[in-house]
């Protein structure tokens, strides 16, 4: 009973962490990367399509992404979607084939910026390990006529062993973001 509330709180926690270094990827660093546009969605045709499904991405330089479009009468939505992206600053240019994106020089200050948003992430995927180890802390309590209070007792520390693992982990995704945001 113990294994089973262990695994299933290691499993959700190891999504967290996942959720927290995609959400890491999605900061943009000063160069261009295709993870920094995952999350676009395109309406196209009507419908809120992700920007992956709809064109073809490519590194050019570090501060230049070249989207070739599957479909050459989405150019112009895949566009305004890359427009209207908040916090990406990028000016793409659409020549009727293909789209280039050029993403502007990163400011210190701007840099700065970007560090406060990585860390509040890694403060909301830290939270949500905390309520993951409070759930699975309530589902060992309800055990409590069912096992020993030694077999309690171990399941609670192997908890805490892994919630410092998985804490650890985002805070070592959060050091590696940091250097390469402010990196220049």
């Amino acid at each position: 009973m113990i294994a089973e509330v262990l695994a299933d709180t290691a499993e959700r926690m190891n999504k967290a962490v996942d959720v927290a270094k995609e959400d890491f990827s999605n900061v943009r660093t000063g160069r261009a990367s295709p993870s920094l546009f995952q999350k676009v969605m395109v309406t196209y045709y009507g419908t809120p399509t992700p920007l992956q499904q709809l064109a073809s991405m490519q590194n050019l330089e570090a501060r230049t992404l070249i989207l070739t479009p599957f479909d050459k009468s989405a150019l112009r939505d895949i566009e305004a979607a890359i427009r209207n992206m908040p916090n990406l600053g990028a000016s793409p240019t659409n020549d009727g084939n293909i789209i280039r994106v050029t993403l502007p020089e990163l400011t210190q200050e701007r840099r700065k910026e970007f560090v406060k948003i990585v860390r509040g992430k890694a403060e909301d995927a830290k939270v949500a390990i905390r309520n993951i180890r409070r759930k699975a802390k309530d589902d060992l309590d309800s055990l409590k006529g069912d096992i020993g209070e030694d077999d309690l007792a171990r399941g609670e520390k192997e908890l805490e062993a892994v919630t410092k693992t998985h804490i650890d982990a985002v805070d070592d995704a959060l050091k590696r973001k940091e250097v390469e945001l402010l990196e220049i």
